[in-house]
């Protein structure tokens, strides 16, 4: 059985009959629909058509019975689709039937099944959650979260990750660190070395860029993820504003480019779809630095 990030297939699953919900628990198939509501007690209401559905509290997260997860996890499921399984139908007091679902089923299904199974150098799609100033929450599975830290979402530094990525993006992403109870991933792996992003430009050109760090000796500028130069000090510059560059040199040896800011523009820069050079597989080292670099930069997995 395939898991993957809650809503990443979401159809709002429906059922017409009572024989299509017990068909549905027999089976043990893994639904998504959209919560409704998250009532007094944190249980969480869904509706299948024919019945409501309902996944009462200590069914909805791994690790709120132990309490090892807030219940913010469930309150701010509302709106949002997420995956469980039917369970059972039962009558409430005034006799109408209602199902019973869990969540918690799903993910520890998908915990064994799929995540246990990962290895370091891994590469999965997942779904950003949340955004903190050190990293990005990520989905990698039937709602089971992880973290990209801040420093592994590229090579070219940022002071948020929303300046990478945003909420809801589904992204691919590779497993950096494994531990007993966490999971690191990383994204800057899949974004291509120096040279691959160095190849896409040629001295002499003028492209666009973002300004990523304003420094007393220069200014730098994000060419592409993976990839920023350093142009001369410039006034009334700010962090994420768009600027065209001119390429002065490009040194491989010392992975540097060299630009001259021509023109600064009133907007400013805004995540986009990511272009990836590595997007599925695993793998085992990966070497950012040309052959040629004073520096070595690299990762093994």
């Amino acid at each position: 059985m395939n898991y993957y990030p809650e809503g990443i297939n979401f159809t709002d699953r429906k059922f017409a009959t009572v024989n299509e919900i017990k068909s549905a628990i027999a089976s043990g198939e893994i639904i998504e629909g959209k919560v409704l509501l998250c009532d007094k007690e944190h249980n969480l209401h869904i509706d299948l058509g024919i019945m409501s559905g309902i996944i009462p509290r200590c069914e909805g997260a791994l690790g709120i019975e132990e309490e090892t997860v807030r219940d913010i996890a469930l309150i701010s499921k509302v709106n949002k689709p997420v995956a469980f399984k039917i369970v059972a139908v039962r009558q409430d007091d005034y006799g109408n039937d209602y199902a019973v679902l869990s969540r918690r089923i799903v993910q520890l299904e998908c915990m064994r099944d799929f995540i246990s199974q990962l290895e370091c150098g891994d590469i999965i799609t997942a779904r950003v959650t949340h955004l903190e100033r050190f990293g990005a929450f990520i989905d990698i599975g039937a709602g089971i979260n992880s973290l990209i830290p801040i420093d592994m979402l590229s090579v070219s530094r940022i002071s948020h990750p929303r300046e990478r990525v945003y909420i809801g993006q589904i992204i691919q992403t590779v497993l950096r660190k494994k531990e007993e109870h966490k999971m690191t991933f990383s994204l800057k792996e899949l974004l291509g070395t120096w040279e691959e992003n160095a190849s896409m430009f040629s001295v002499g050109e003028t492209v666009t860029g973002v300004v990523r760090s304003i420094e007393t000796y220069g200014v730098f500028v994000e060419l592409a993820p993976n990839l920023a130069g350093l142009a001369e000090p410039c006034k009334n510059l700010e962090p994420g504003q768009r600027v065209s560059v001119f390429i002065k040199s490009i040194l491989p040896e010392k992975m540097k480019v060299k630009l001259v800011i021509v023109e600064a523009f009133d907007d400013f820069d805004s995540p986009t779809e990511l272009s990836y050079f590595i997007d599925s597989g695993r793998i085992s080292h990966w070497k950012y630095s040309p052959d040629n670099a004073i520096k070595l930069v690299e990762t093994k997995f």
